[in-house]
């Protein structure tokens, strides 16, 4: 593969987007840490299967809203390598079945590792990866892709990795995988903000299409409110110290982007805006990890 052709597919991968499979990887792994049952073996197995899975919804997202026409020359998102004719569909489905096939063979030494508990949850995955933008209901197209975010890599993704090390569920890793989930809904509510106008015409009904752009807003700031009550409930009701409360350091940003998104009328400038909310999810999630590590 020449350097142009691996350019186009490190782009269709969309690597902006990957704070949402490793985040909830790193928060659920500091869990297994603080409580001294951290398998670093699994753990990296874990984020690769995780990476592996968004690239290929990454790839999936491509091809099926290209085959239904979601993708037009109004698109002011980033660029679709099917719909600019960089790749064929048939290569944009190959590169799909790939990724996703990876997953699930790289992901059978979790079965092995953790039981088979891990293999039904990593067969949902990879089916809510496709029915995301795929099937006769595809998610994404009707409203509930907010919904599959926030569980699959929110309370799923965390809960799981602490499943992986520990081999026993947590209630720390739920409560954690709330403030995940609800800042990788932003980087969805960003793209659906962006994207509203060329959705009602394509047909897709996304909650920004069924309710309007100020209830994307609204979504917006009560995710951030909730990533930020989390934090306090370690500290009084789970009885961790102060240094949970780190993730605050990051809280002006916080702030900052939530008013750039009430704001910002230029849809162009929420690519930027997008991007910004990964990095912040990331940011987040190191802070919430140290705070875990350090009690």
């Amino acid at each position: 593969m020449n350097t142009s052709k691996l350019s186009i597919w490190i782009e269709a991968a969309r690597p902006q987007t990957l704070a949402a499979a490793i985040t909830p990887v790193f928060v659920g792994a500091s869990l297994a840490f603080q409580s001294e049952l951290l398998n670093w073996t699994n753990t990296t197995v874990a984020l690769i299967c995780a990476m592996l899975i968004q690239i290929g919804t990454n790839f999936a997202n491509d091809y099926f809203d290209f085959v239904k026409g979601s993708d037009t020359d109004e698109r002011i998102g980033f660029r679709r390598a099917t719909a600019a004719g960089l790749t064929t569909p048939k290569q944009m489905l190959n590169a799909t079945i790939l990724t996703m096939g990876g997953a699930f063979f790289l992901g059978l030494y979790l079965v092995w590792s953790a039981g088979w508990v891990i293999l039904i949850i990593g067969l949902l995955s990879l089916l809510f990866g496709i029915l995301y933008t795929g099937g006769p209901f595809p998610l994404g197209y009707n409203g509930l892709g907010d919904v599959f975010v926030f569980i699959f890599f929110g309370t799923i993704a965390v809960m799981t990795t602490y499943y992986v090390n520990a081999l026993e569920w947590s209630e720390a890793s739920f409560w954690a995988s709330l403030a995940v989930g609800a800042l990788c809904v932003n980087i969805l509510v960003v793209n659906n903000l962006r994207d509203v106008e060329q959705d009602k015409k394509s047909g897709k009904k996304t909650l920004g299409v069924l309710f309007g752009e100020r209830a994307l807003k609204l979504e917006y700031t009560l995710m951030v409110l909730l990533a930020y009550a989390i934090p306090p409930h370690f500290l009084v009701q789970l009885e961790y110290n102060f240094w949970i409360l780190l993730p605050f350091a990051a809280g002006p940003l916080a702030g900052y982007y939530v008013y750039r998104v009430w704001m910002e009328e230029d849809k162009v400038q929420l690519n930027p805006m997008l991007e910004r909310t990964a990095q912040f999810m990331v940011i987040y999630g190191i802070l919430f990890s140290i705070g875990i590590i350090l009690n």
